[in-house]
């Protein structure tokens, strides 16, 4: 128990064999000292005491400083490491990824990581801290669980680089199942019913809308990469497109989904939209420059901006011709898989297919593989009836007399 004998300095007091010293800063309330019980060791404490009582007074004490005075109390919590806050904000600032890829991440992490982790140094992170906050979180769905979860281990994983942390805190920290978009393909029967109807009902430079899904359902080009397609991309002689940009967060980027350009063969359909949306081109450049502003983009919208921004400026033009033609309600996006599953059963090669859809052809398998073959995948099981009565033959052939 402590105890202060008379004329002891003030906030001053023995404890046990050695000198405790009292001040009120955060929650701390005293310090023990490893100082001797000697009037020298008593004036020492009560020096350190001042200089402690002088710096709260003024403002300045902090961590660090605290760490410093008191290198063996239980209460610092000071590390040579910066805190998370800080670490994660240099960390989104270095990185090289498009505006609306560091918007995501900087949401995610002020959103569910920030309010718990901001004020820790990198190196006191531990998993079991991790599973606390997520099993603690309220989650809207599955998919922005995982989505969390692994940008904070990306994040992580360059502290490991940085060396300051020894391991990846994350790693452990359990995925939901990543929640797999439905494809929903057109029949190219309603594709080409909605492509008529919309070339039946828009006129004048609204007609673009209508060439626009007929090259979305013809190419299975991305929405963002119609949007972004320039004149000076295509080549009809050739009949090829170049495609090489993206809208992304109403923004034209200067790369793909991918970050890798690629060449997509124009059918017949594709090179029919090519010349519709040429034709609007030509009726905008005869109206006033008031109305109509000339755009360098194949499909622009038919006010206000050069290239389409957003989806919605196409998908209410889209569902309104579901709604009319009665045909079941998808996503615009759907138009893609329709190209993809339309050249699937007319049998193409595999690579073509995914070279043309700019994604890898394990990706392509994945997604569409209930379209490969889809007639029932009859012709497969005839191969195997062939291997068997190959089997039966070989069988009679060695079969002893």
């Amino acid at each position: 128990m402590a105890r202060k004998p008379m004329g002891m300095p003030a906030g001053v007091e023995l404890a046990g064999q050695s000198v405790r010293i009292r001040f009120t800063w955060k929650f701390r309330r005293c310090e023990t000292l490893p100082y001797p019980q000697t009037p020298k060791g008593i004036k020492a404490a009560a020096d350190l005491r001042a200089t402690v009582t002088s710096l709260i007074k003024h403002g300045v004490m902090d961590e660090q400083r605290y760490a410093e005075l008191f290198p063996n109390s239980t209460y610092s919590t000071y590390s040579a490491t910066p805190l998370f806050g800080e670490y994660a904000q240099a960390w989104l600032n270095g990185r090289e990824v498009v505006t609306g890829t560091r918007k995501n991440y900087r949401i995610s992490l002020n959103l569910y990581w920030m309010p718990h982790l901001a004020l820790i140094p990198m190196d006191q992170i531990t998993s079991p801290m991790l599973r606390k906050i997520v099993s603690e979180t309220e989650w809207k769905s599955p998919t922005v669980k995982r989505s969390a979860i692994q940008r904070l281990t990306t994040l992580l994983e360059t502290a490991v680089k940085d060396e300051l942390l020894t391991r990846n805190p994350a790693n452990s920290i359990e995925l939901p199942t990543k929640a797999k978009k439905a494809v929903d393909p057109f029949t190219v029967e309603e594709a080409d019913r909605v492509i008529g109807h919309l070339y039946q009902v828009l006129t004048g430079s609204m007609r673009v809308y209508a060439a626009y899904f007929e090259f979305a359902f013809y190419t299975g080009m991305r929405p963002g990469e119609i949007a972004a397609l320039r004149w000076g991309e295509v080549d009809k002689e050739a009949r090829v497109a170049n495609i090489c940009r993206i809208v992304a967060d109403y923004k034209i980027e200067e790369r793909t989904k991918t970050r890798e350009s690629r060449r997509v063969m124009l059918n017949s359909r594709a090179l029919n939209a090519i010349e519709e949306a040429e034709k609007v081109a030509a009726l905008r450049a005869k109206q006033s420059r008031r109305q109509h502003k000339q755009s360098p983009y194949v499909f622009p919208p038919t006010r206000n901006f050069e290239y389409i921004q957003q989806a919605s400026v196409t998908d209410k033009h889209f569902q309104a011709a579901l709604v009319e033609l009665k045909i079941r309600s998808r996503r615009q996006y759907n138009c893609r898989h329709t190209y993809a599953t339309m050249c699937l059963m007319a049998g193409m090669n595999l690579g073509f297919i995914a070279n043309q859809l700019g994604h890898s052809v394990q990706m392509l398998l994945s997604t569409y593989a209930r379209w490969i073959n889809s007639s029932e995948d009859w012709s497969e099981l005839g191969k195997l009836e062939q291997s068997l009565n190959g089997t039966k033959l070989v069988q009679a052939e060695t079969v002893p007399l």
